[in-house]
C-alpha cells in the first residue's frame, strides 16, 4: 500500500473526451459532411464548372454557397470540440489532496497514479477508481452519487476497509506492511473482487476480501464525510471510461429527412432535364445539354436551406445555454438541439423519478388491524404498554398469542432495524443536527417514521444498531448478518442479536415476493 509511486506500466488518469485532434480535424468533418446527399450534390455541381463545355454561370455563384455551408460547420465543429477540450482541461486539473509521509500535498488530477493515496471531501469528484481505506465516520461508512455513471440519483453506500479503517489516524498507513490484489480492469460496475493482506511484524498474514462495497468508481462524488482512498485504476482502465464509446458525430432526424427530400428533388431534377433534352431531340451532344439543363434547374435545391438550418442550430444551442429557467444547461453538440422540440413523451423506470423519491406515511396494516396518520397516538399507547408490560417471560408466553401491542412493537422495531440507514451528526447553523443518510430515500422515510412515534436510531457501526426507544431507554441489537436489497430479490433482510442473546430475522421487501413468505 505504502510503496513507490507510479509502480509499474499504467495509463495516465488523463481525461479526453475530443472527437478530433489538429491533423485529422478538417478531413473528418469533410468526410461526414460529404456522407449527407445535399452537400454531395452541391459539391458536384460546383465541380463541373471547372469544365468550360459545362459553364453555364459565373464560378463564384457556384462555389460560395458550398463554401458558406463547410465554413459553418467546420467552425461550429470546432467551437464544439474546443469546449469539450475546455472542460477535459477542467477536470485534467482538478486538484486533489494526495497523502504523503511528510503529509498532505496538493496535485491535478492528470498527476494521480496508481497506488496513491487520495483524499477526498464531501460533494468532490472522485478521480480515478479507489479503494476506501478510511473514512471520518466511526463506522468506515460513507456515502458516493452514483448518478454521472448509471443515472441513479439515490445515494450508494461504501465501507472502509476494516484492517485501515481500525487505524487511529492516516499516517498509520504508512506503517502498515500490507498489499491488494485486483482483478483486471473490466466493464462491469456492479462488480468487483480483490483481497488485502496484510503482514505483521512476524510474517503473519491476515486477510480480508474486498467487494463492490469498498469500492469508489472514477466520476462519482463523495456524498458524505471525507474519504481516504487508494488508487486502482486510472485513465483509460476506470470504469467510466471502459463503458465510454468512441463519439461519434451525431445527427438530427431534421437533417436525414432535409436529406431524404434533396434526394427526392435531385431526382424530379434529372427526370426534368431528360424530358427536357428528349424535346430537343437526342442529336449531336445531346448529353452536354442534358448536364446543362441540370445546372441551370440546379437551384431547385436552394443551398440557403443548409445554411439557414445550421444558423439556426448554432442560434438554439446559444438561446438554451442563455435561458435562465434551466440555468446551468451545457450543449455539448450544436448539431442536434432541435431534438430537443421532438419530445412526445417521458418514459420512466419507476415512480420516483418523477415524485423525487419522496414518501409520506400514509397507513400502517396489520393483518386486521390497521392505523394511519390522523391516529399515531394509538400506535404510541400501544408501544407503551408493550414497555411497560414487557418481560422475556412474557413475551415467550405472547408468542402462542399476539396481542395487537406486541404486533404494533414487532412491525416498529422491523422498520426501525431492517434498513441501511446512518445517522449522521451535522453542524447547521451552529447547532448540531441529527440527519439520515442511506442508499434509498424510502428507507430514510420509514427511519423518520418509527422517529415520530418515538423508536429513534442513535448510532449505527459495521456490527450494532442502537436505537432509543419510547421511555428514553437505550436498546443495543448486533448485527449478525445483512442480506442487501437486489432488483433480482427485491426485498432484504437482517440478522440481529438483542440483549436478552435472541437472535431475531427481519425482511421487508416489495409486496410480490412478500406475500408468497
Amino acid at each position: 500500500i505504502n510503496a513507490e509511486y507510479g509502480e509499474g506500466n499504467f495509463p495516465l488518469n488523463s481525461v479526453r473526451n475530443q472527437k478530433y485532434n489538429p491533423f485529422t480535424f478538417i478531413f473528418v468533418v469533410l468526410f461526414e459532411q460529404f456522407r449527407f446527399f445535399a452537400n454531395l450534390y452541391f459539391l458536384i455541381i460546383a465541380l463541373t464548372q471547372y469544365i468550360p463545355a459545362l459553364q453555364v454561370g459565373y464560378l463564384f455563384a457556384y462555389v460560395s454557397p458550398l463554401v458558406i455551408v463547410l465554413s459553418i460547420t467546420i467552425g461550429k465543429e470546432a467551437w464544439d470540440d474546443f469546449q469539450r477540450a475546455r472542460r477535459d482541461k477542467q477536470a485534467n486539473s482538478e486538484q486533489f489532496d494526495r497523502l504523503t509521509k511528510h503529509g498532505l500535498e496538493k496535485i491535478p488530477s492528470s498527476e494521480i497514479k496508481v497506488g496513491d493515496i487520495i483524499v477526498i471531501k464531501t460533494n468532490q469528484r472522485v478521480p480515478a477508481d479507489m479503494i476506501v481505506l478510511r473514512t471520518t465516520e466511526k463506522s468506515g461508512a460513507s456515502f458516493i452519487r452514483t448518478d454521472q455513471l448509471d443515472g441513479e440519483t439515490d445515494w450508494k453506500l461504501r465501507r472502509a476497509v476494516g484492517i485501515t479503517q481500525k487505524l487511529s489516524n492516516d499516517d498509520d498507513l504508512f506503517k502498515l506492511n500490507a498489499s491488494i490484489y485486483a482483478e483486471q480492469p473490466k466493464k462491469d460496475i456492479y462488480q468487483f473482487v480483490g483481497v488485502i493482506t496484510q503482514f505483521d511484524r512476524d510474517n503473519r498474514e491476515f486477510t480480508e476480501p474486498l467487494n463492490l462495497d469498498n469500492t469508489l468508481w472514477a466520476n462519482t462524488v463523495v456524498a458524505s464525510g471525507t474519504v481516504t482512498a487508494l488508487t486502482l485504476y486510472t485513465g483509460a482502465e476506470t470504469r467510466s471510461v471502459l463503458n465510454t464509446n468512441v463519439p461519434k458525430t451525431k445527427v438530427g432526424i431534421l437533417d436525414l429527412e432535409l436529406n431524404e427530400l434533396c434526394k427526392v428533388s435531385a431526382g424530379l431534377l434529372v427526370l426534368l432535364s431528360f424530358l427536357l433534352t428528349a424535346f430537343k431531340g437526342f442529336t449531336g451532344y445531346w448529353w452536354i445539354y442534358f448536364f446543362r439543363y441540370v445546372l441551370l434547374l440546379s437551384a431547385i435545391i436552394p443551398v440557403s436551406m443548409r445554411v439557414n438550418l445550421d444558423l439556426a442550430k448554432a442560434l438554439y444551442s446559444i438561446l438554451i445555454m442563455r435561458d435562465p429557467e434551466i440555468s446551468g444547461a451545457v450543449v455539448r453538440s450544436s448539431n442536434i438541439p432541435e431534438e430537443l422540440g421532438r419530445i412526445q413523451y417521458l418514459l420512466t423506470d419507476k415512480t420516483g423519478t418523477l415524485t423525487q423519491n419522496e414518501m409520506i406515511f400514509k397507513k400502517l396494516h396489520l393483518g386486521v388491524d390497521y392505523f394511519s396518520s390522523e391516529n399515531l397516538n394509538d400506535v404510541k399507547n400501544h408501544l407503551e404498554n408493550y414497555q411497560t408490560s414487557h418481560s422475556k417471560q412474557i413475551f415467550i408466553k405472547q408468542k402462542l398469542r399476539k396481542t395487537i401491542s406486541v404486533s404494533v412493537h414487532d412491525a416498529i422495531q422491523a422498520l426501525a432495524l431492517c434498513h441501511n440507514v446512518t445517522p449522521v451528526e451535522e453542524i447547521i447553523d451552529n447547532q448540531r443536527i441529527i440527519t439520515y443518510q442511506a442508499a434509498s430515500p424510502d428507507e430514510i422515510a420509514l427511519v423518520k417514521f418509527t422517529e415520530s412515534i418515538g423508536h429513534i436510531l442513535v448510532e449505527r457501526t459495521l456490527n450494532s444498531i442502537t436505537l432509543r426507544n419510547i421511555k428514553n431507554q437505550l436498546e443495543y441489537y448486533e448485527i449478525l448478518e445483512i442480506f442487501p436489497f437486489t432488483s433480482e430479490s427485491k426485498r432484504m433482510g437482517i440478522i440481529i442479536k438483542d440483549q436478552s442473546d435472541q437472535i431475531i430475522f427481519f425482511e421487508k421487501g416489495a409486496d410480490v415476493v412478500m406475500k408468497d413468505i
